[in-house]
């Protein structure tokens, strides 16, 4: 009978890549790799915790690319979708990759490949979503704030984009669900954890915690983004599929909404 063992990871894909590289090293029958914290015992197997080594993680991710550029995205965006039983379907989508010479990445008439590939697309469709939505606030110690509460875990998707575009600015961006934020001090981005005992919607009463400029500033862009509008040209249906409602929340322009 083989011997199945149920991988433990501390969470980061760093750690992910790691177990998927101990599994293939040691030749481990793997049943499950699971979360620290959220594992539970399956009834044949035994567990393992693997301890992040980036090492290991960086020869997996070299080797998935060498395979496929497009696969090891693919792996990236939908790890970061935090789909159940997610690792242990990326862990036998690289053993198929690795196995094989041809472009098998990219069958979809294997439900593994698509929907791996179905799940990456949404995960970008978030990343894009946020970056047009997130709306920064200026605290009173001059960094521009704000909450995000995504789908899936897409803050390490959009560091860059904010990083580019606001360069000379202290900000910091919160991930309400997940409890923890990227932090950019105009030098370099961090990872930061935070349990805000106030969580700052888009709300007309004004919070100490932001300027008053802030505030003028987003009566301002309210009053403007309401005058511009042209009620007989209103497609509701059409604009709720562009901008969901869920996002209302955080987006100045929809005070009035909220």
């Amino acid at each position: 009978m083989k011997n199945f063992k149920t991988l433990i990871y501390d969470g980061s894909f760093n750690g992910f890549l790691t177990a998927v590289f101990i599994a293939f090293e040691e030749k481990i029958e793997v049943a499950d790799i699971q979360k620290n914290g959220q594992a539970q015992n399956g009834l044949f197997s035994e567990s393992e915790t693997i301890f992040t080594n980036v090492t290991k993680a960086k020869r997996v991710w070299n080797g998935v690319r060498s395979k496929s550029h497009n696969a090891i995205s693919n792996i990236y965006f939908a790890f970061l979708s935090e789909a159940e039983g997610i690792e242990h379907m990326l862990f036998n989508y690289i053993k198929m990759i690795m196995a094989t010479a041809t472009r098998k990445q990219l069958d979809f008439s294997d439900e593994t490949v698509l929907y791996i590939s179905q799940l990456a697309r949404k995960v970008g469709r978030e990343k894009h979503r946020m970056e047009a939505f997130i709306r920064f606030q200026l605290t009173k110690d001059d960094i521009y704030f704000a909450n995000i509460e995504p789908d899936f875990d897409v803050l390490p998707l959009v560091s860059k984009h904010f990083r580019n575009r606001y360069a000379d600015q202290q900000w910091l961006i919160y991930d309400v669900k997940r409890k923890y934020g990227i932090y950019y001090n105009v030098e370099r981005v961090e990872l930061i954890s935070l349990d805000l005992s106030e969580i700052h919607f888009n709300r007309t009463n004004k919070s100490k915690t932001f300027t008053e400029g802030e505030y003028d500033y987003q009566a301002l862009w309210n009053n403007y983004f309401q005058s511009t509008n042209i009620k007989s040209r209103i497609n509701r249906k059409l604009h709720t599929q562009h901008v969901p409602k869920r996002y209302w929340k955080y987006l100045s322009e929809k005070k009035e909404a909220v």
